[in-house]
């Protein structure tokens, strides 16, 4: 059996090569996929675009609508970072349905991944930082209609707060929101999740670790869980030009691999999904991604 990594060419849309936003490392990661032979052609694992009726579960219906007609406003636009495009709203909606096709794969047989995905700013009435739509709020209330999931779990290790996954689900007792992030990093406004993990500037490898495993110990906790969503981003590396954390390859190796044993050993399906990263080399920010597919792929 192999690893089952939803991806669509459609994941990277047109950017201009200067934006802070390094839009050409979906294709990048696509190469490294297919070059260590994780990506198979299986047109199973390739999502079709999320349409209204599913992102207005978990969006504002008016927003919504906005956005599919490229109508946002102009302080819509500037909160979330990127033109508004047709290509820019087809790739969101493309990753939403590929976050929700990985869950799927993920309680099939244990295990997903999206290459794409962990727009975690986005909140009910807008999208923000980099984030139209809330990929994993969308899959989440997706089961939920479907009844194919209920109580789940969002693991959220990208050096941002998860503040728009958090605001959304703030009322929601079946669904548990957990935030590892920069204390001082975007967005200042946080948003509670049910379980934060603010860390302090330049929080390395040792530290990082120890406070995973602390709050994974608390999670057990609160489970069992039908499902859980991990949002691996790789800007915690000491490198990434918008984190503030310190974590080697190394690192994020071992995070990637805690986090998915511990699920494992829980026999709690797992969806993955793959988060920021930043720096001036997209081909080096798409070959930490590939950690994610490498630990992934060795626990099938």
């Amino acid at each position: 059996m192999s690893l089952p990594i939803i991806h669509h060419p459609e994941y990277r849309a047109n950017l201009n090569p200067t934006h802070r936003f390094p839009m050409s490392k979906y294709g990048y990661l696509r190469e490294a996929l297919i070059e260590n032979g994780f990506l198979l052609d299986n047109p199973a694992f390739s999502p079709e675009p999320a349409n209204e009726d599913i992102l207005i579960q978990a969006h504002d219906p008016a927003y919504v609508a906005r956005a599919l007609t490229e109508s946002l406003t102009h302080e819509e636009i500037k909160r979330i970072g990127l033109p508004q495009t047709e290509q820019i709203i087809r790739r969101a909606r493309f990753a939403a349905a590929g976050t929700l096709l990985a869950a799927d794969q993920a309680l099939e047989g244990g295990i997903a991944c999206n290459a794409a995905g962990g727009s975690h700013h986005a909140r009910f009435e807008h999208g923000a930082g980099y984030c139209v739509f809330n990929d994993v709020a969308v899959a989440v209330r997706a089961l939920q209609a479907e009844g194919t999931a209920h109580r789940i779990l969002i693991i959220d290790c990208d050096v941002h707060q998860g503040d728009g996954t958090a605001a959304i689900f703030a009322r929601e007792r079946n669904v548990l929101t957990i935030s590892l992030h920069a204390e001082k990093n975007f967005p200042f406004r946080k948003v509670p999740s049910d379980l934060d993990v603010p860390l302090a500037d330049g929080t390395g490898n040792e530290s990082y670790l120890a406070a995973l495993n602390r709050a994974l110990s608390q999670a057990n906790l609160a489970g069992p869980f039908d499902l859980i969503f991990y949002n691996a981003g790789v800007d915690v590396h000491e490198s990434d030009r918008l984190g503030r954390l310190s974590l080697t390859d190394d690192g994020i190796r071992t995070r990637d691999a805690t986090v998915l044993d511990w699920a494992k050993a829980g026999n709690e399906p797992i969806a993955c999904v793959l988060g920021g990263g930043y720096g001036n080399d997209p081909r080096i920010i798409a070959r930490r991604h590939l950690i994610l597919f490498e630990e992934a792929a060795k626990r099938i």
